[in-house]
């Protein structure tokens, strides 16, 4: 068996060498589309992130409004205790903080609903001055206590015990 000579125009080599000289610059054309977009894709996680984490503190200060709120003696206390706890909860985060207390429910055994609402500017989500702004909001119920004392008026350390001379009882 003898090997007969490959031609130099059939060799295989050649149109390699002429499919990679046609590619010349195809690298910085798909950089030049690539960049951006991957640019676009890591802001777009950032933003979801901060997003994500408005939505958990605005969870976490709604949690804490109601737990405030079931914690006072009266329905105007636990409105008033709600509303700051969920304003100091949100301070600097928030363009906009709206709070709902829902005191209907206020008695032994009943409960006390909180909404919260905060207003998020896009510019704080992404870093970037972009205009707009979108709104989270949640809600939060707390259980009063069933053996919880009512209201009298007045502290424990002003009432007269009975049990106690000293204290003016009998």
């Amino acid at each position: 068996m003898t090997r007969q000579p490959v031609h130099a125009s059939l060799s295989p080599v050649r149109p390699v060498r002429r499919r990679l000289r046609d590619d010349r610059g195809s690298v910085a054309v798909e950089l030049a589309i690539g960049m951006p977009l991957a640019v676009l894709f890591v802001f777009l996680i950032v933003g979801a992130y901060h997003l994500g984490q408005a939505n958990i503190d605005v969870n976490a200060a709604a949690a804490a409004a109601s737990r405030a709120a079931s914690l006072t003696r009266s329905a105007g206390a636990a409105d008033a205790a709600a509303r700051d706890s969920a304003t100091a909860n949100l301070a600097g985060q928030c363009a906009t903080v709206t709070v709902s207390v829902d005191t209907s429910e206020f008695h032994r055994g009943g409960a006390v609903t909180v909404h919260v609402g905060c207003t998020v500017t896009t510019e704080g989500l992404l870093g970037v001055g972009l205009p707009g702004s979108m709104t989270v909001s949640a809600s939060s119920t707390s259980p009063l206590d069933l053996y919880r004392a009512r209201a009298l008026g007045f502290g424990i350390t002003e009432a007269p015990s009975a049990a106690n001379p000293r204290m003016g009882g009998a």
